[in-house]
């Protein structure tokens, strides 16, 4: 193993749901420098969101070549580069020329809908593949593919076409391997937990071709030599985004966990080795595993839409003209007035998973204006955060005695301190809050030498921000009850014939 001088620098490649970003660090974890570019969300129908994958590679190779340029470096300062990775998001692209056969069916899309109906009840593969079959995860998406675009199922068993995740499709395109990691592999529903390898009942059950699927490799190890842009530069983590954050907020021991408030809201919480099927709702899902160690192993509470609920407010509402502006606008009243905002725009996902469900505002009267819409937005957050605390608690028997988080709604101090009233319990932020790119660097760093152990990493962390409660006990308890009475508002919306062609 080669070891790499303290002078060197570790750089990250995050491909999020709404854009493409590198972040460059040092032996210490801090930001030396951040480059981003947006990509186009794409709607061809209600409940359908698509990315184009063609367009996420330029994207990726600009923030690259902006990344380095910020900080005055060149290709030679870097030890290695990870990827962490939007999950679940699924694209299939034509083995020789490299083109998407279409376009990345996201994470959010529900077209999937009454083929996961089709395929039986929803806990038929929870025991091997720790998931619910649910629209959200990849092999239902890859189904649909293979059911959908003409003769694509013939060329899959030919092995004419690759199946990825975005963690896949960027290795791919930097190394030529057609390889994926555990955590990205564990969101499919087709790998087996225990084996960490795919499984044929559940390949079989769903439908996709072993052929056009990647070799499932280890978090942090070197996948293969990157050319072009970052030529000579060993490719060596891969992480999905919210396994990252675990592993960039430094959560190496059972018990351990964060929340990411991004586009969607993931909370983790480390089970150690050993795989903890979930009662409550959540998501056995693999933790990280680093080269030839044990695979760490989590439980995850998901929820779609969180820091996508304040881009519909600015964007379709036209109410702020910033995400930023959001919290003035919340600070103009004392409360929400009575209103919640369940945002079901895909579902419900954790703890509820139910695919039926659509966004409601609850307890509009004519007293309501803008500013407690905006209070109400953020509010959501922080209540759907609660079900699933609830849920963790009950899995896990041991209660939540503090919140690391990180990602973007961190910066919202209004929804941070309401965060800790609803779950009464201290709610911490690191110095370095972007904790995915950050976990992606360590691991791919571990790989090459660049950082010993992970004690080295744990030196790393340090407390930025602390929220602590201050709500009374019977404030909390009836806004919780009236949040409980707005979800069950959302369900039933859909009928089986909605998705219909």
């Amino acid at each position: 193993m080669t070891t790499y001088s303290a002078r060197s620098f570790v750089a990250a490649i995050d491909q999020g749901t709404t854009s493409s970003r590198c972040i460059v660090f040092d032996h210490g974890g801090a930001i030396v420098s951040v480059s981003q570019k947006e990509h186009r969300q794409i709607f061809p129908r209600p409940g359908w969101v698509e990315h184009d994958a063609e367009e996420i590679w330029a994207n990726v190779l600009d923030v690259v070549h902006g990344a380095l340029q910020k900080a005055s470096l060149t290709v030679h300062d870097l030890a290695a580069v990870g990827i962490t990775n939007q999950r679940e998001t699924t694209l299939v692209w034509d083995k020789a020329t490299g083109k998407p056969v279409h376009n990345a069916i996201v994470w959010q899309d529900t077209r999937t809908d009454q083929l996961v109906k089709e395929l039986g009840e929803q806990n038929r593969f929870r025991e091997k593949c720790g998931l619910p079959l649910a629209t959200y995860f990849s092999g239902p998406k890859v189904r649909w593919l293979l059911d959908h675009v003409d003769g694509l199922r013939r060329r899959a068993e030919a092995g004419e076409v690759l199946f990825g995740t975005m963690d896949t499709w960027l290795i791919w395109k930097l190394t030529g391997r057609h390889v994926t990691d555990v955590t990205n592999a564990s969101r499919t529903m087709l790998m087996n937990l225990e084996t960490l390898d795919w499984d044929d009942e559940l390949v079989d059950a769903i439908g996709v071709p072993r052929a056009m699927l990647p070799e499932i490799r280890s978090s942090a190890e070197v996948y293969g030599t990157a050319t072009g842009t970052l030529e000579g530069v060993p490719v060596a983590s891969a992480l999905g985004d919210q396994q990252a954050a675990l592993f960039g907020q430094t959560c190496y021991a059972p018990g351990e966990g964060k929340c990411t408030y991004g586009t969607g809201s993931f909370l983790l919480v480390n089970t150690g080795d050993k795989p903890v099927v979930s009662e409550n709702g959540l998501l056995t899902t693999v933790g990280y595993k680093i080269g030839d160690q044990p695979a760490a192993y989590a439980l995850e509470g998901a929820i779609a839409v969180t820091g996508a609920l304040v881009q519909w407010f600015r964007d379709k509402m036209g109410l702020i003209s910033s995400a930023a502006e959001i919290e003035t606008l919340a600070r103009t009243v004392e409360d929400n007035g009575g209103a919640y905002f369940v945002p079901a725009f895909s579902g419900l996902f954790a703890p509820h998973w139910r695919s039926d469900a659509r966004g409601v505002i609850a307890g509009l009267t004519g007293y309501i204006d803008k500013g407690h819409i905006a209070r109400a937005v953020l509010e959501a957050t922080a209540w759907q955060t609660r079900e699933v605390v609830d849920a963790m608690n009950a899995d896990s028997g041991v209660e939540l005695v503090a919140l690391k988080v990180d990602g973007g709604m961190t910066a919202n101090n209004l929804l941070m301190g309401f965060l800790s009233d609803v779950l009464d319990v201290p709610v911490v932020r690191p110095i370095v809050a972007e904790t995915t790119c950050l976990g992606a660097a360590y691991a791919a760093g571990l790989a090459v030498g660049y950082w010993s152990d992970t004690e080295s990493l744990r030196e790393n962390w340090h407390k930025a921000a602390e929220w602590l409660p201050t709500m009374d006990a019977k404030t909390r308890d009836k806004g919780y009850r009236k949040w409980k009475k707005a979800v069950e508002r959302t369900v039933g919306w859909i009928d089986e014939d909605d998705n219909d062609e």
